[in-house]
């Protein structure tokens, strides 16, 4: 079933609009899903990167590749190819990390709810079912960080549901950190050492002197604006010193300080290196 010609006129007027201003679009099929790879592409005959995490060298003139396909080029979008596409597309859709921004997807009133206590506002979309909110800069894409919610940013698709609303302000931290899978514990981080010298309970036992030594570690490994990497190891090395000796420290501080570096883009690895290392330094 083919559209009727003023709607595929109106999608395909607002493709070239958002192309021109640089976001990569596509078309969707019915089901809202992209189209297909055709016969050559099927199962990555073309020579592709398997399961499209890249378009790689494939320069089949049709809308293949899902998300990779999305482009900006208007001779592309008015191709011979992608036209046969429009008259069966139902919807449009746009590559948010191609475009250098992040939606998060809030699929339903209780997630919006969440949204609007938990993360900043910005540009927002309404959606069949709840909202996208909109942000500028790019992030890995995971679904289902918490119930009803999905970023979507790099290797991603987005249905464009129109401009949106309000003012589009800059990735927090705080949607970055929905991705970050919560590490398991590593018995490398684990301090079992003895209480202090005098064989009594640790000083540092006392909830409000760790807690607020935890808070300002994990602040300043988020505040962090430049060399992340040494940030890390000198925030674990300055937690290690005050309480690395006294038995105090558990994997729940340990994993919110991995928590924090990761949100700032460390990898679990080198958390976990950047541990050892000091733990070494401090002859732990």
């Amino acid at each position: 079933m083919t559209q009727p010609t003023d709607t595929r006129t109106e999608l395909l007027r607002t493709a070239l609009s958002l192309a021109a201003s640089g976001v990569p679009v596509l078309p969707l099929r019915r089901g809202k899903v992209p189209f297909g790879n055709c016969p050559a592409c099927k199962g990555s005959g073309c020579g592709d990167r398997p399961n499209m995490k890249a378009a790689g060298p494939c320069r089949c003139p049709a809308p293949c590749h899902g998300w990779a396909a999305a482009t900006t080029d208007p001779a592309v979008l008015t191709s011979p190819a992608w036209t046969a596409a429009w008259r069966r597309a139902v919807a449009l859709a746009y590559h948010p990390g191609g475009a250098g921004l992040t939606v998060v997807d809030l699929d339903d009133a209780q997630a919006i709810a969440w949204a609007r206590t938990a993360l900043p506002a910005t540009r927002t979309v309404a959606t069949t079912r709840g909202e996208h909110w909109i942000y500028r800069g790019v992030m890995v894409s995971s679904n289902g960080v918490r119930p009803g919610v999905d970023i979507k940013s790099t290797m991603a698709y987005a249905r464009y549901l129109g401009p949106g609303t309000g003012c589009m302000t800059d990735l927090p931290n705080a949607v970055r950190a929905l991705a970050v899978k919560e590490p398991p514990p590593v018995r490398s981080a684990a301090v079992v050492v003895p209480a202090g010298a005098g064989g009594g309970e640790c000083c540092h036992r006392t909830p409000a002197y760790l807690e607020r030594g935890i808070a300002m570690a994990e602040q300043r490994i988020t505040e962090a604006r430049s060399a992340v990497h040494a940030t890390v190891y000198r925030t674990f090395l300055a937690v290690l010193s005050t309480h690395g000796r006294c038995g105090c420290l558990t994997d729940a501080h340990v994993t919110r300080l991995f928590t924090a570096a990761q949100a700032k883009g460390e990898t679990l690895r080198h958390c976990t290196d950047a541990w050892a290392n000091a733990r070494t330094r401090l002859g732990l």
